[in-house]
């Protein structure tokens, strides 16, 4: 037993087939490699978790660390107006649901960055204006709905030009979103927080809107 109870994934004290089959996602879809955040995309994200070398819940602590570094001290880039408290135990029910009946999709506990203009129950939708900062909607913007159906984590609201109506990231709420490779810049764009945050590594990935340049 000493050889192989290291084998033992589900602490059963014998080696059955969900052991058998944990091995075989090993196997599989380990690398190697330690799990590397800055640049890492959906795939490899769910392929470690795939394999045991990632959890949901520690990839959102990764990224709020960051976001905590590089966000909200220091010389901050400013991209974040509102952080999902809810989203390290959202991750941690779908860490649960992944071993009990596996992902429902490539999504499956992905952190998400969406312009603060979607309607997103559970957090505030402001538009960047101060006038909205406690606008708390009572339904759902459809990508935001597809988004959670598909298991993703809504980790933050990003900043954008007040009302999404001009090119430079400003908002009374949100301040000035800076360019996180130089902090001298604006981003540009009605959706340069959700670009700076990406750029910054706070997410996997955002959705920003188009009304005449933003994603552009």
């Amino acid at each position: 037993w000493a050889l192989v109870s290291s084998a033992d994934y589900n602490h059963t004290g014998t080696i059955d087939l969900p052991d058998l089959a944990a091995l075989g996602k090993i196997v599989l879809y380990d690398n190697g490699l330690p799990f590397e955040l800055m640049e890492a995309d959906i795939m490899s994200i769910q392929n470690a978790m795939a394999a045991g070398k990632l959890t949901s819940v520690q990839l959102v602590q990764m990224y709020l660390d960051r976001i905590a570094a590089y966000d909200k001290q220091g010389p901050t880039i400013n991209s974040l107006i509102t952080i999902n408290a809810d989203a390290l135990t959202t991750a941690a029910a779908l860490d649960e649901e992944r071993k009990t009946s596996g992902p429902r999709g490539l999504l499956h506990g992905i952190p998400i960055i969406v312009k603060d203009n979607y309607d997103t129950t559970g957090m505030p939708t402001s538009a960047g204006c101060t006038c909205l900062k406690d606008n708390q909607t009572q339904t759902e913007a459809f990508m935001i709905q597809k988004l959670k159906a598909a298991g993703a984590i809504i980790l933050a609201k990003a900043n954008l030009s007040e009302f999404a109506i001009s090119t430079d990231t400003n908002s009374s709420l949100g301040g000035q979103t800076k360019n996180p490779y130089d902090l001298t810049k604006n981003p540009g764009g009605s959706s340069g927080g959700t670009g700076a945050s990406l750029a910054s590594n706070f997410g996997v990935a955002g959705l920003g809107t188009d009304t005449g340049g933003s994603i552009r």
